[in-house]
């Protein structure tokens, strides 16, 4: 049997494509000494990034305050961008670092569920989790979404990453990979297990 036709490109590949290759000529302005292509850049991706970071971290002033520490950090570093992944790629990697390193340092507290849980409800996994039939069926969801906050807090932080970045912003296990400098197969796994997790600790409430 021959190799399979490769599909054509749907109409949100060509727009993924546009926006990384308009990313890609601003880091190029960038590194040619144009400040403000950097701040296009910023305004590109700020919501999305300072977003991440709050179902990191659950806290809007601390994720505002780290977005702001990561795209410094990429500023600093756009010399050394050579346009081997996405812009955007490389941003979450390093406000997610970022992250990590804030939650490790000062301990902070794991994801806010409030808006999380909205986020995630089309989800097939989440879909299933919450559909089972169960003695607690008519529980609020208000206080289901305690239920699953108090899980999501025994998390490990890399497991929580994983879930932020696959059930919240997503993104597939091949750009999660590349932004957490994992491979593939390890994001499959972390989030494997931290849904095996959260179904083990909820499985009293649904």
């Amino acid at each position: 049997m021959g190799d399979p036709r490769p599909q054509p490109p749907t109409a949100q590949d060509a727009a993924t494509t546009a926006e990384v290759e308009y990313d890609r000529a601003l880091v190029r302005r960038v590194q040619g000494g144009d400040p403000r292509a950097f701040d296009e850049l910023v305004e590109r991706h700020k919501s999305r990034v300072i977003g991440t970071l709050y179902h990191m971290l659950g806290n809007r002033d601390d994720a505002a305050d780290l977005a702001q520490d990561a795209f410094v950090r990429a500023f600093q570093s756009i010399s050394r961008f050579r346009n081997e992944s996405s812009f955007s790629s490389w941003i979450y990697r390093i406000a997610i670092n970022t992250a990590l390193n804030f939650i490790r340092l000062r301990k902070a507290p794991a994801l806010s569920l409030n808006e999380w849980a909205e986020d995630v409800e089309e989800d097939p996994a989440w879909k299933e989790l919450i559909s089972r039939e169960s003695v607690h069926k008519e529980m609020d969801r208000g206080e289901l979404r305690e239920r699953l906050n108090e899980a999501l807090q025994k998390l490990s932080k890399d497991q929580r990453a994983v879930v932020v970045l696959h059930d919240i912003e997503g993104l597939r296990h091949q750009e999660i990979a590349k932004i957490l400098g994992c491979t593939e197969a390890t994001a499959r796994s972390r989030l494997f297990y931290a849904h095996q997790q959260l179904q083990t600790w909820l499985a009293d409430y649904l």
